[in-house]
């Protein structure tokens, strides 16, 4: 009983931390939420300049108002399946430690306000699964929220869009 007391703690604890606006979006079945204030814009996809020896989850770069921007499809990353381009597809222009960064999803669904309580530890899922990215999980309309950590996932060494100095600096 004690332990279970000491485990809501932590969770309304990581959720109080937590308890902000979010971006939720789509990728394949899955629906995924990031930090509002970490979204510059929302905009269709468009034609991007490839880059050769790139990644495939790095699709290239566009153009943005004199910013070179580079844009990455999560799908792809996330291995989600074949990544399909129509126009629906989105690109969630990011602003990360003073860096641009794009972000290929399938749709962007809502903006959400979730309360400390409302969201809950990631379950740990040891060396099978690598869940750093994961900030937490919320149920919004008996839909589970997965709450990205995506400034810590643009600066990992695989993806190493952002300057980890500047974006831990913050």
């Amino acid at each position: 009983m004690a332990e279970q007391i000491a485990e809501n703690q932590d969770n309304s604890e990581y959720g109080r931390l937590l308890g902000q606006e979010y971006l939720t979006f789509s990728l394949g079945d899955e629906h995924y939420a990031v930090d509002i204030l970490k979204v510059q814009e929302i905009r269709g996809y468009g034609a991007v300049t490839k880059i050769a020896n790139a990644p495939s989850f790095i699709k290239g770069v566009i153009n943005l108002r004199g910013v070179i921007v580079p844009i990455i499809d999560l799908r792809i990353k996330f291995n989600l399946g074949k990544a399909h381009y129509d126009e629906f597809t989105i690109v969630i222009v990011l602003n990360l430690a003073n860096r641009v960064v794009g972000m290929v999803v399938d749709g962007v669904s809502d903006v959400v306000s979730l309360a400390g309580d409302e969201i809950k530890n990631p379950p740990d899922f040891s060396a099978n699964f690598d869940s750093e990215y994961i900030l937490g999980l919320a149920t919004v309309d008996e839909q589970m929220l997965i709450i990205a950590d995506i400034e810590k996932l643009m600066s990992s060494e695989e993806m190493a869009l952002v300057d980890k100095t500047r974006s831990s600096a913050e």
